[in-house]
């Protein structure tokens, strides 16, 4: 059995399949963020999902793929951790970017792979290897564009009472805004990236407004220019997008891309059925 896990920050899709890539079992467990997460709180969500701590013993495979995972340490943490827990299967870590490029080119073409979603990233892909500019330093110094970025402009606009009147009523309406509780959230609780990113669908949701259309493209600036534009190829190959970010604001990212003379290509919510597939091919 096969277990394929495509995890962000704050979820992680799980599919198990066995050699034919038959679909055993589905299920969804909290974000196993490597950067944000203890071995006890990696182990205590494994142990939350039945079907995970069920067949712990049955996988012979584990294929993750994680926001977190840029770099070797939290590779090699992780990897120590998951060959801990599934005792009888082959690991199998990889940065998310990974299930992206597996879900977007299905046939190996060369493009560039971007997530959108509670964090953010940017790689290229030649066919063979991904190659990145920019080594993510995490949600506080980057993230471009992301879901935990567009949290704090609103969390910032409401407290520098930049946000206009109604919307900050509605905004008090739907949120917890207590700044006792808030900063609870970000400095003594864990992911408070994932907490950030909850306010996004706010900003979806009024994205025809004045004020969160000019935080969206003011984003989107930033993410082109700082990620996507470091390729010198950005003009020549597709570039294609992973996470519900991209997917929910699919024609506003087309529109600021098309003002850089760049080509939207696929725009996936979530990469974990495409895996399927590609794992079913690669035994």
């Amino acid at each position: 059995m096969k277990l394929l896990v495509d995890s962000g920050s704050t979820k992680a899709d799980w599919i198990a399949i066995d050699n034919k890539g038959k679909v055993l079992f589905t299920t969804q467990s909290l974000g196993l963020n490597p950067e944000v997460l203890t071995k006890e709180e990696i182990i205590s969500r494994l142990d939350d999902k039945f079907d995970i701590s069920h067949n712990k013993d049955k996988a012979t495979h584990l294929y993750f793929y994680g926001a977190g995972c840029g770099t070797d340490r939290m590779k090699d943490f992780l990897t120590t951790v998951f060959q801990e827990y599934f005792s009888n299967a082959t690991v199998v870590v990889n940065e998310d970017t990974y299930a992206a490029v597996y879900a977007t080119t299905p046939k190996g073409e060369r493009a560039i792979v971007c997530i959108l979603g509670t964090g953010s990233n940017c790689s290229y892909f030649d066919g063979k290897e991904l190659h990145q500019k920019v080594q993510s330093l995490g949600y506080i110094a980057m993230d471009d564009c992301s879901g935990n970025r567009f949290g704090r402009h609103l969390i910032r606009g409401y407290y520098f009472n930049k946000m206009p009147a109604y919307l900050a009523k509605e905004f008090e309406a739907e949120f917890n805004v207590d700044a006792d509780f808030i900063k609870n959230k970000l400095y003594k609780e864990p992911n408070p990236n994932a907490y950030l990113a909850t306010f996004a669908k706010f900003l979806i949701k009024h994205k025809d407004n004045e004020f969160c259309k000019r935080i969206i493209k003011k984003e989107m600036k930033l993410f082109i220019k700082n990620y996507i534009m470091q390729f010198d190829n950005h003009n020549e190959v597709l570039v294609h997008f992973v996470g519900s970010i991209a997917f929910y604001l699919k024609d506003e990212l087309e529109d600021r891309l098309k003002k850089y003379d760049i080509k939207l290509g696929n725009v996936y919510r979530r990469p974990i059925d495409g895996l399927i597939a590609y794992h079913a091919l690669n035994k």
